[in-house]
């Protein structure tokens, strides 16, 4: 397992979840099953507001970029894993890490800001309704989703060039199940402070911006249900905003916990349980929390199954 010094490294050997055979066939087994879900869910979400002119509305439209990138994120982690699970030999080619990193940190960056937009959004319609049609316009929601897989471009790029440039000398062993800035930090040979600054200045800033964005639409959100004199108001106004507000805050919970802190204090125990939680657990959660909670897309999908009965 071990490199001699100035030895480059061709390909890394991750070291997975566990060293048990028969833990490993269960944790096939489960995240199979997890993947299967969350391809047929968010798959099966984008489809439904694709097909349903009633959900052409901008929160659906950014909920199927929500979709979108869940799946997406899943892909880029799931199957690799998967294969892992199944053989001896947990490897990974140098180039093959870079990308599986390039695509982790581009989607996450992006779904931090489309979170942001949803957030904004949901603001806008229950803050100022009258205005929703004008301030939500087609070519404002498209720039904003635009903005957001830009920023998740920017952010993945200059970490995976810095990254690029560290010398992998001494050993080729990921303790992790997947190709993370921490764990492949600590494999270099070379000093990785200045690298550490900046991405850690890249990720808060990220994770800060985007979650100071829906802190204010939230506070101003819950400023004006207090204000509304009715129950069923209220209610009504809550439910709108419930779901996301339930999704953005298991996303960023987790997040935050495993990145907002020097690489050093990495843990392979509890990282490895967080990171199984936001790459392959969440993006399962998502189309069940925005679909068994709201009314709109279950009717959707009992019209569209009507609409091909009748058909």
């Amino acid at each position: 397992m071990e490199r001699k010094n100035n030895t480059p490294v061709h390909d890394f050997i991750f070291l997975g979840l566990t060293d048990s055979e028969e833990i490993q066939s269960i944790l096939f087994m489960l995240f199979l099953l997890i993947y299967l879900v969350t391809v047929l869910g968010n798959a099966g979400m984008i489809l439904i507001i694709h097909l349903d002119l009633q959900l052409h509305t901008p929160m659906y439209f950014f909920l199927s970029h929500l979709s979108f990138l869940d799946l997406s994120y899943s892909t880029v982690i799931t199957p690799k894993t998967l294969e892992n699970l199944l053989t001896s030999t947990k490897h990974i080619s140098y180039g093959g890490c870079l990308v599986q990193m390039y695509f982790f940190v581009f989607l996450g960056a992006t779904e931090c800001f489309l979170l942001s937009s949803m957030a904004y959004d949901r603001y806008v319609a229950i803050c100022n309704p009258l205005h929703y049609p004008v301030v939500m316009s087609t070519r404002f929601c498209c720039s904003l989703v635009f903005g957001s897989y830009l920023i998740g471009f920017v952010d993945s790029f200059v970490t995976v060039l810095r990254m690029s440039r560290l010398h992998f000398c001494d050993s080729n062993v990921i303790h992790h199940f997947f190709c993370d800035t921490p764990p492949v930090l600590a494999l270099s040979c070379t000093d990785t402070h200045d690298i550490e600054i900046m991405i850690f200045i890249v990720a808060g800033s990220t994770l800060m911006v985007s979650l100071i964005t829906i802190s204010v639409s939230y506070v101003s959100i819950l400023s004006t249900i207090l204000k509304i004199t009715s129950t069923s108001g209220k209610r009504k106004a809550f439910s709108t905003c419930a779901s996301h507000l339930l999704g953005v805050t298991i996303f960023y919970g987790t997040m935050i916990f495993t990145y907002l802190k020097p690489s050093k204090s990495y843990s392979l125990g509890k990282d490895q349980v967080a990171s199984v939680f936001y790459t392959i657990v969440i993006p399962m959660l998502n189309p069940l929390i925005y679909s068994l909670r709201n009314k709109e897309v279950k009717n959707a999908l009992i019209r569209i199954i009507h609409k091909e009965l009748l058909w």
